[in-house]
Formats: C-alpha cells, sequence, structure tokens
C-alpha cells in the first residue's frame, strides 16, 4: 500500500469512527455550500431577472428628433437601431402623432407599429385585443368615457392633412385601453393606416426601445448612437434605469451579506467540530508524538478530513444550491435561472479552502498536545 493510499484510507477511517460529528460537520458545509452556490447564481442571473421584471414597466431608451427637427425619417431610426444588440432589444416602437377629430371633438391619434408597442409597454391593460388588422383601433378609457365607445364600435376620424386636403375614414375599436397615464387620452392605430390618411409617410415623431441592459450600458449606447447617426437624439428613461439599478445594487449587497454570515457560521461550525474531535483524541496523539510522530504530520491528517468535509460537503452544496437558486427565482421572478457549470468546482473548492481555515486553530491545538501530561492522564 502506497503512503498516499494508506494517508487517505487513515483520513476516512478516522471520519467514519466519529461518523456522527462528522455528519453535523458535513450538513453545516453542505448547507452553507447549498446556500453559497445558490446566492452566486442569483447574484449573476439578478441583472438579467431584473432587466426583464422592470421591462414590463415600459421604455427605457427612447428616441427624439435632433435640433430644430420635427420628424425622425424612418431610415434614420433603423440605423441608430442597428446599433443596439439584437439580444437585448426587447421591443422598438416607432410613433407618429396627428391631431384627428371624432364626432367634432379633437383627440390626439397615435401610428404606431402596434406589435412593437405590444412589447414595449406591456403594462397597458386592454378590454377587448389589440388591433390586428387595418382599421382597428385600440382607443384610451378617456376616449372612450368621452364618446361612448366600446369594443367593436365604429366611428370615424377626420381631420386635415399637412397639404391641406382634408381626411376621412372609420376605425373598427378592437379594445379600449387603460395605462394610468396620458396615453388614456390617445387613439391608437397601425402607423400604415395613419401614413394613408395624412400622406406623408416615412417619418416618425419618436422611437421608445425597450433595452435589457444596466443603466451603464445603455449610456454607452446612447452616446455612440449620438456619434454615429445624425439627425437623432438618444436619452434614457430615468425614471425607470436608475430604479433598475438601486435595486439591483440593494439586493448585491444583500448578497454579499448573507453570503458574508454564512461562511462565519460554517468557519465556527466545522471548527467547534474539529475541536471535539481533537479532546476526544488528545491520549491518541500522545501515544503517537511519544512514538515519534511529527507535528507535520498531525496537522495533515486533520486538514486532510477538512478537506474531505470541505469537498464532499462542497459537491453536495453545488447540486442543491442550484436546487434552491431556481426555487427562488421562481418565486420572486417566476422565472427559471441558468446552471452556471464553472460554479460547481469553485464551490468545491471554496469549501475546501472554508473548512482548512477553520481547522487550523484544531490542529493547532493537536500539535501543542504535551505527550507527558496526557499519558499521565492529566
Amino acid at each position: 500500500m502506497t503512503r498516499q493510499r494508506f494517508y487517505v484510507k487513515m483520513a476516512l477511517s478516522s471520519l467514519l469512527r466519529r461518523r456522527s460529528r462528522m455528519i453535523v460537520a458535513l450538513l453545516a458545509v453542505a448547507v452553507g455550500a447549498t446556500i453559497l452556490s445558490g446566492l452566486v447564481t442569483i447574484y449573476y442571473d439578478i441583472p438579467r431577472q431584473m432587466g426583464q421584471e422592470f421591462r414590463s414597466y415600459g421604455a427605457n431608451f427612447v428616441l427624439t428628433p435632433a435640433g430644430n427637427a420635427a420628424s425622425i425619417d424612418m431610415d434614420t431610426a433603423q440605423a441608430a437601431l442597428s446599433h443596439i444588440p439584437l439580444q437585448n432589444l426587447v421591443g422598438a416602437a416607432p410613433y407618429r402623432y396627428r391631431m384627428v377629430k371624432v364626432n367634432e371633438q379633437p383627440f390626439m391619434a397615435a401610428g404606431a407599429v402596434l406589435s412593437e408597442a405590444r412589447k414595449t409597454s406591456p403594462y397597458w391593460f386592454v378590454s377587448g385585443r389589440w388591433p390586428q388588422a387595418s382599421g382597428e383601433a385600440l382607443i384610451g378609457q378617456e376616449v372612450a368615457d368621452t364618446i361612448r365607445l366600446s369594443p367593436g364600435s365604429v366611428f370615424t376620424i377626420t381631420g386635415t392633412a399637412p397639404s391641406g386636403e382634408a381626411f376621412s375614414r372609420d376605425f373598427t375599436v378592437a379594445g379600449v385601453m387603460q395605462s394610468g397615464g396620458t396615453e388614456e387620452a390617445f387613439i391608437f392605430m397601425e402607423l400604415e393606416d395613419l401614413e394613408a390618411m395624412i400622406g406623408d409617410g416615412g417619418k416618425i415623431d419618436v422611437l421608445e426601445c425597450s433595452v435589457s441592459a444596466p443603466a451603464e450600458t445603455l449610456q454607452a449606447l446612447a452616446a455612440t448612437i449620438s456619434a454615429a447617426v445624425s439627425g437623432v437624439s438618444p436619452r434614457l428613461v430615468k425614471r425607470l434605469t436608475e430604479s433598475e439599478g438601486t435595486v439591483l445594487a440593494k439586493l448585491q449587497v444583500l448578497v454579499y451579506l448573507v453570503t458574508a454570515i454564512v461562511l462565519l457560521l460554517i468557519m465556527i461550525c466545522v471548527a467547534t467540530t474539529m475541536m471535539a474531535v481533537v479532546a476526544e483524541r488528545r491520549k491518541e496523539i500522545g501515544l503517537r508524538k511519544t512514538l515519534g510522530a511529527a507535528n507535520i504530520s498531525l496537522a495533515a491528517e486533520f486538514l486532510g478530513e477538512g478537506v474531505f468535509l470541505g469537498g464532499f460537503g462542497g459537491l453536495l452544496g453545488s447540486i442543491f444550491g442550484f436546487i434552491f437558486a431556481q426555487g427562488v427565482a421562481f418565486s420572486v421572478f417566476n422565472r427559471s435561472v441558468n446552471f452556471l457549470l464553472p460554479l460547481a468546482p469553485l464551490t468545491v473548492l471554496a469549501s475546501i479552502v472554508i473548512t482548512g481555515i477553520a481547522c487550523i486553530i484544531p490542529v493547532r491545538s493537536a500539535t501543542e498536545v504535551d505527550p507527558a501530561i496526557v499519558l499521565r492522564g492529566e
């Protein structure tokens, strides 16, 4: 039997002989590693989860006409939009506004790509359905109350085009929208329908974007678009980006604090258990030192037991940590988290290091045992 195999067998035998104490220490390491692995998984997944959650509150990145320009060309808007990574772009809704009349009462008509508006404004509550065809409109609750319209109603929009020509067109109410904001006073329709009425296509007043990215990335995107594309002025919706950054920072600080407390508790539990083991084995340690055992061999044995505890506990923790993180993500965000493969060996390594540090005081106590005093029974 080689020295390495003998060492492993001796360490495992020592653990098995004191299985009740070691199971307690193993459970402490496993629970700590589970929480550590789970919190780190959540920590790295929080930006994605929070980004998706905040996207339900509306657009956070807006492109408006630059300088004294009254509108943005669609080609210019597309050029600006090309600088936003597709994997981060949740939706991009162009809007064109025009004052119109219904029953001689003035209302603001908003032409938009409604499929994109649905992505950038998921918080809108629609009674009925979203428009699906030309000639259908989505009206705000204020409009519906003023002219007494409901889903299925037909109404006529009249107005004057920029050329001075009068227009008139019938629309069917597909749904009534509630947002709690100024949008409830608007009449929404497909951008193509509005352009067909006013006869002035290829231009928009604003492009609202919902981008899943932190504030720093959005600021960098704004700077890039400003430098690369003329005719547009990008800006961040600060009430969303700042709120997202604040919440994210507080959650990350919480993760740091909980992780530090968990690591401290693991070290205390392992150190206490190993100190009890050293106290039980004082006579054995004294006898071995009398027979010539060096302090380094005693230290290696106890550290080896700690490494076994840390390694096995870390392995269990990396498995149960993902289950823990998955449960938290579903409970809080109703979404799953991604399994971070590199985190498993890091969890095992961290558990080994922590248990190794926790064993320093017990190992020192073992090496300071005086054989003469112990063998006399004192």
